[in-house]
């Protein structure tokens, strides 16, 4: 019987989830079975609960995956002694980074987290939400320091995350900028069209 291969630098269970992750972006979660799963490896479905319990459970790790991942960027920049600005700029770069390199996992926890049952679904909504006002706060702090101009912070933030999310449509294309060239670019747009004038 053929044996999952482990990717580079991964392991079978991290191995199972990023091919899950690519099936259910092409997909959906709901047309994804075990089988296809396990054809798509090159080994029998049944040989995949030596190592997930589930479909449930893989879309579980791998919407908390980029949940966990957004949390752990938040609290690194947090921490730091930066403006208020330049906290903005490391989250921005870091959104961007992250939909580029992990961008089936990414793109599963934006589109299919419906898909999860209770209580993964409260949990992660609220996780989302969480991150979600904290960045609002961030902008409202820069507002009231006046690192950043009058406006309204959730108006700001939505427009911030949906641009980034639009990078799904980027991703799709065959543009050569690097994602370096396409961090500063969204940055220069995003972020510095927020500052206020001296």
């Amino acid at each position: 019987m053929a044996k999952i291969l482990a990717q580079k630098g991964s392991d079978k269970k991290a191995t199972i989830s990023r091919k899950a992750a690519s099936l259910f972006r092409k997909h959906g979660f709901a047309q994804t079975s075990m089988r296809s799963l396990g054809e798509h490896l090159g080994v029998e479905a049944s040989s995949l609960y030596n190592h997930i319990g589930s479909k449930n459970e893989l879309l579980q790790n791998i919407c908390f995956k980029v949940a966990n991942d957004f949390m752990k960027a938040w609290e690194s920049v947090d921490q730091l002694p930066d403006s208020i600005i330049k906290k903005l700029e490391k989250l921005i770069r870091f959104h961007i980074h992250k939909m580029l390199t992990d961008y089936d996992e990414v793109y599963v926890s934006n589109h299919e987290w419906k898909q999860l049952q209770e209580p993964y679904l409260s949990n992660f909504l609220h996780q989302r939400r969480l991150y979600e006002k904290r960045l609002i706060e961030l902008v409202g702090m820069g507002i009231q320091t006046k690192e950043l101009k009058k406006m309204d912070a959730g108006v700001a933030v939505f427009t911030i995350l949906s641009a980034v999310r639009g990078l799904e449509l980027w991703h799709s294309t065959k543009n050569q900028l690097t994602t370096n060239q396409l961090a500063d670019q969204l940055v220069d747009q995003l972020l510095f069209g927020l500052v206020k004038k001296q």
